[in-house]
């Protein structure tokens, strides 16, 4: 059978990777951080009260007073390419389609706001891609952040006629990549200090301590990142101490503990007067670290006595993170390329 002369051009045969990320407001101001807040804490992997009963607090109290509070500090860190958390993940992006070339086509998108998976996804499988990697970037699995990024791409099957052949990266929070990487990474960034510290908090991003009783393995897996690097600095820097925290509370919940703020000022509080901090469970960095550890981190730090503070950056776009992500896509793309 002949194709129909207005038959649409379908392009096919390309690969496709979908870098995803958390999300982030459009602009630092209260109502774009309420449309943000609004979406991400309507989420049930986020949120697993009821909703019946979520809501009413979320629409009336939450979303009224947290968007002002959230606009300030993102007031702090924006950039003149926006949100720092969308600058490094394009950045992350791009340098990964360089490095793949013509082996696939390398977009990114975020869990919440824009770019928005959906729209993404139907990028690439219109520029011709019958095979795509979501990649999220969370090393560390959780209910919250990765299974809420698969929830977004079943939505997406759920609702298209034509799909690709579709692989997700699974976490990689004890793979040797990104032990080394972080390792070697945040070796160089101590030593470049003016500094020698006594001490590295690795502070990850908390979540309510249910989530780990309900079986949530995220907790088991930033203890197992910690646990990695610290034999990897016990190798290379023996009189670097280091300690695990939890950051970002929210809410009267009980959360997984220490907390990062409490850790910091007790640590100063003890004595302990050149501090630095790390984020290993972020791909990029964002509101939480530089805003929180490095802001309001250094603030807590000194005013409880330290002299020296430092928050180590994330991985980002630098060579030894891409270094890491190219590794780790070119592994689960074996087969296509």
């Amino acid at each position: 059978m002949d194709q129909p002369a207005d038959h649409p051009r379908i392009l096919t045969g390309k690969i496709g990777v979908l870098l995803v990320n958390l999300g982030t407001p459009d602009a630092p101001d209260e109502g774009a951080v309420r449309r943000y807040l609004a979406e991400f804490l309507s989420d049930r992997r986020v949120v697993e009260i009821p909703q019946i009963f979520w809501q009413p607090i979320l629409r009336g109290l939450v979303l009224r007073t947290r968007p002002r509070k959230s606009a300030h500090a993102y007031s702090q860190v924006w950039t003149d390419e926006g949100s720092p958390l969308a600058f490094h993940t394009a950045a992350q992006a791009r340098a990964l389609q360089v490095r793949l070339g013509d082996a696939a086509i390398v977009r990114y998108a975020m869990r919440y706001q824009k770019p928005a998976m959906a729209a993404e996804l139907d990028r690439l499988l219109a520029d011709g891609c019958e095979r795509i990697l979501v990649a999220p970037l969370y090393p560390q699995y959780s209910g919250a952040t990765t299974a809420s990024a698969l929830d977004a791409v079943a939505a997406w099957i759920r609702d298209r006629r034509r799909l690709p052949a579709l692989r997700t990266l699974p976490p990689y929070f004890d793979d040797p990549l990104m032990i080394r990487a972080l390792h070697k990474d945040l070796s160089a960034q101590i030593a470049a200090l003016d500094f020698d510290p006594e001490l590295l908090v690795l502070s990850f991003h908390g979540m309510p301590e249910r989530t780990l009783r309900l079986g949530d393995p995220y907790h088991c897996h930033c203890q197992k990142t910690a646990r990695l690097l610290g034999e990897a600095f016990a190798a290379s820097h023996p009189a670097l101490k280091l300690a695990t925290s939890f950051q970002s509370r929210f809410g009267r919940a009980k959360w997984l503990e220490p907390a990062t703020d409490d850790v910091i000022k007790v640590q100063a509080t003890n004595g302990i007067r050149r501090m630095v901090v790390a984020a290993p469970g972020f791909s990029s960095d964002c509101l939480e670290t530089i805003e929180e550890l490095g802001i309001r981190g250094r603030e807590d730090f000194e005013a409880a006595g330290g002299t020296h503070f430092a928050a180590l950056t994330c991985l980002n776009a630098t060579e030894t993170g891409m270094d890491m992500l190219e590794a780790l896509v070119r592994r689960e793309l074996a087969g296509w390329i």
